[in-house]
């Protein structure tokens, strides 16, 4: 496998949605140079649930894994055939599941690309970046924001902890919770289909996450126990973390939401170890529809 940036993405849509024209394909809004960010809908069932990637640009590696399920869930579900074991059209006749494989597609080129030449943001970028033009640590979007501290979830309280003045590869908050499009776009995305269950894919650890400050459901520890059984990957209990898209989700709906943290090394993964990493986080997708 090869770098997969926001071009291939788009062109990965176009050819499975030739393949699978049940696939719902709609765009949630738009980052901020003006990308659109696609949404994914597969099945017909009650239950509400939603995958996302690539909140954070250097974690790139999540969004093929998200395609790469896609793809096999479709083909398994067109031709009614089992698949590892699951009843493929069973789950999807119980569950709708939505993907967001890309949230911020910017920054994901940016690791990718770097700068280029006619970029809009490069001299702003390359002064957030020390001057280096080694763009593989960056995980905010492409105004040095991170997407994964722009929740309102006790929002003020990460802001002061992890005390960025100003736009970075990571770890700045903005200054208000939702001021980026990509983050507004989540999370009107959410609001609109008001899952049951949410899981942001981000690397690395080999952990899952499953509360929020009390906020989270009685079933969440259980849920995320079944998650690892099927994984070998470890239930975490975390604290001394806010304003996540999983956080938020949790306060504001109270209903199960996971993080999980895919592969173990250092960000961003290497291409190479792909396969190893699809079949650790397959089980705990197909589980997820299961829950």
């Amino acid at each position: 496998m090869q770098a997969y940036g926001y071009w291939t993405l788009c062109n990965e849509l176009e050819r499975l949605s030739r393949i699978y024209p049940f696939l719902r394909i709609e765009p949630i809004g738009r980052s901020v140079m003006g990308k659109s960010i696609p949404a994914i809908g597969i099945g017909h069932g009650t239950k509400r649930i939603h995958y996302n990637a690539s909140f954070h640009a250097n974690e790139w590696i999540t969004t093929p894994l998200l395609m790469q399920f896609l793809e096999d869930l479709s083909c398994a579900y067109a031709r009614g055939t089992a698949w590892r074991g699951a009843n493929i059209r069973r789950m999807l006749s119980e569950a709708t599941l939505w993907l967001v494989p890309m949230v911020n597609p910017d920054g994901v080129d940016l690791v990718l690309q770097g700068v280029t030449p006619d970029h809009s943001h490069g001299d702003l970028l390359l002064a957030w970046n020390g001057g280096s033009p080694d763009f593989r640590n960056w995980k905010a979007n492409i105004r040095g924001v991170d997407l994964n501290d722009q929740f309102p979830a006790h929002w003020e309280e990460e802001a002061a902890r992890r005390g960025r003045s100003g736009p970075g590869e990571r770890d700045y908050g903005g200054e208000a919770p939702l001021t980026e499009p990509e983050a507004i776009a989540m999370a009107n995305f959410t609001e609109k289909h008001s899952f049951d269950l949410v899981m942001a894919l981000h690397t690395q650890g080999q952990e899952i996450y499953w509360n929020y400050r009390d906020y989270e459901p009685q079933e969440s520890e259980a849920l995320a126990d079944r998650l690892a059984l099927a994984s070998n990957y470890c239930a975490v209990k975390l604290t001394g973390s806010d304003a996540g898209y999983k956080d938020w989700f949790i306060q504001h709906y109270r209903r199960p939401g996971f993080t999980i943290e895919v592969g173990f090394g250092v960000n961003p993964l290497p291409v190479e170890t792909f396969p190893v990493l699809y079949e650790q986080v397959v089980p705990i997708l197909l589980e997820g529809l299961e829950l």
